[in-house]
């Protein structure tokens, strides 16, 4: 079974708290900030709510909030496509 990357995320709290993320780290010791430049999606399951977000370093990550838990966890991710000229 797979283990889960737990995540430390900052949300947006406007109508309701934990709205959109805004930044998150990988937990640890100097953990690097991930701005989320754009929610590219979002939806909703039974006791959690997914997140496809676009980083400021290009990459996409799927992010999930287990709301019984109040946990984070990085679900997925994405490099993003690399030109080569």
């Amino acid at each position: 079974m797979p283990v889960a990357l737990k995540l430390h995320v900052e949300c947006y709290a406007g109508f309701k708290a934990d709205e959109r993320p805004v930044q998150f780290r990988f937990c640890g010791k100097r953990a690097r900030t991930f701005k989320v430049e754009e929610v590219v999606d979002q939806w909703y399951g039974l006791g959690y709510r997914c997140f496809k977000v676009r980083a400021d370093d290009g990459n996409l990550y799927v992010l999930r909030h287990n709301e019984s838990e109040d946990l984070w966890v990085l679900d997925s991710f994405r490099q993003a496509n690399l030109r080569r000229e």
